[in-house]
């Protein structure tokens, strides 16, 4: 059986004969006739009753009709669902972000992501740059929201933004006082908050390298994994610290953030996910993210 003989009994039933059906089917009437022909010979039953008065359908053809409205609306379902998928309008993304883009991209990327995609489902996962190699590597994420640098052979890492780092320091500290630009080599005795090197290599030696630059060494008196976590070592008056400009969206009672002086020091965010590997899904949230951090760019 096959699946155009489902469509052109399917079309004579409803055209009510052959020659309305070839019509409709853009196929000459012989052809018709010998494929019901040879569909009633592989089943073994008479389908349709010819007459003058057009076709009727016989007791096994009324189920044999059914059935095949079924089967062909089951096909184009799945044809449906399929292009759906292949374009990326449905099926399933999971995506880890280091908490930084929670503060910048991610919130209205993914509002326009869901406007646009409302059929596929969205999975976030807050997790450190070192957390999203292991589970894309174990795959359990599509795409990952990381610092640079992620120099992996097995990864692609495409950068989408960069942001400047400002300092966050307690109300109470001498470099919370005042407007502008702050010299930071007014810090050189302060005690710094950085993340663990291990977990976010880029910012922790943007950190190192900026203060060099400024002609002192940071005292680093306490390291913490999550930027949610340096904040608030900061309100608590812990130290000082260097963050992406975007966390000042992180309002925290007792913090304060200051412009540095001179030329600013960036750390690059951007996806993360294994090499030769993708989906549409990925493909259209990629675009979204890239969409918002240009217009950001852009000033809109």
């Amino acid at each position: 059986m096959e699946f155009r003989q489902l469509r052109y009994f399917v079309a004579i039933v409803e055209e009510g004969g052959f020659s309305r059906a070839a019509e409709r089917l853009h196929i000459s009437q012989p052809p018709l006739s010998i494929q019901i022909r040879n569909l009633e010979n592989e089943l073994g039953v008479q389908l349709l009753e010819r007459s003058n008065r057009g076709v009727l359908l016989t007791a096994a053809g009324t189920v044999f009709y059914e059935e095949a409205q079924a089967m062909l609306a089951r096909m184009e379902h799945a044809r449906v669902k399929t292009q759906q998928t292949d374009r990326g309008d449905i099926g399933m993304l999971s995506v880890g972000f280091v908490s930084i883009a929670d503060y910048s991209i991610l919130p209205p990327a993914l509002k326009n992501f869901r406007a646009a995609f409302p059929m596929v489902e969205v999975q976030l996962h807050e997790l450190t740059t070192d957390a999203q190699i292991r589970e894309l590597r174990a795959a359990r994420l599509d795409l990952g929201i990381a610092l640079a640098p992620v120099d992996e052979p097995d990864l692609a890492f495409k950068g989408i933004m960069r942001e400047e780092l400002v300092l966050a320091a307690p109300s109470t500290h001498p470099a919370a006082k005042g407007d502008g630009p702050l010299d930071l080599r007014t810090l050189s005795r302060a005690s710094f908050i950085v993340p663990p090197r291990e977990i976010a290599s880029g910012l922790y030696d943007l950190t190192i390298r900026h203060c060099h630059a400024s002609g002192f060494a940071p005292q680093i008196t306490q390291h913490a994994r999550q930027m949610q976590t340096v904040i608030g070592l900061v309100s608590s008056g812990m130290g000082v610290a260097l963050v992406p400009s975007s966390v000042r969206n992180l309002q925290r009672a007792g913090v304060r953030y200051r412009q540095l002086r001179g030329k600013p020091a960036q750390i690059e965010l951007g996806t993360v996910r294994l090499r030769n590997a993708g989906s549409p899904q990925a493909e259209n949230f990629i675009a979204a993210l890239t969409h918002v951090a240009n217009a950001a760019t852009r000033g809109e």
